[in-house]
């Protein structure tokens, strides 16, 4: 009963403040105040109202909300556990198969790979061999070029 007479309250007002805006010439933004405003006494005439009053003050539906909040942690959770792993199950295992087959590494000297077959493939020329004034000629050129 307060509840219904709270949105009764609340909607004119709203149907007043519509009506001062429709008197100053603004009439879109005077009926949209007025849609705002029926909004409360429709959901009491609904029973919308009294079920949420019934439901605010009920320790069961709380508990129930509760749990609801908990399986969607739980939903939450796991979703972001399995995106870190990298994809469902299946999917794993489908990429643990992939890498049995093909064990070896891809920069793997020839005895390794086993007979007849190369180290490299022949469409990728040989890689410059590094010494120990390589290593450092990177971040030489870096540091010359910001003159230090």
């Amino acid at each position: 009963m307060i509840a219904e007479t709270v949105c009764s309250a609340v909607s004119a007002a709203g149907l007043g403040i519509a009506a001062v805006t429709a008197y100053r010439r603004r009439f879109l933004t005077a009926a949209r105040i007025a849609a705002y405003s029926l909004i409360p006494v429709a959901l009491a005439m609904t029973g919308v109202v009294g079920w949420l009053a019934d439901t605010a003050f009920s320790p069961t539906a709380w508990a129930g909300f509760g749990l609801l909040g908990a399986a969607w942690l739980l939903f939450a959770s796991t979703r972001a556990v399995e995106r870190r792993r990298g994809g469902t199950r299946k999917e794993r295992k489908e990429t643990a198969r992939a890498a049995e087959r093909g064990a070896v590494a891809p920069a793997a000297s020839a005895p390794s790979l086993g007979p007849g077959q190369s180290a490299r493939p022949s469409g990728r020329p040989a890689a410059k061999a590094s010494g120990s004034d390589d290593d450092f000629s990177d971040i030489e050129a870096i540091l010359k070029k910001h003159g230090i």
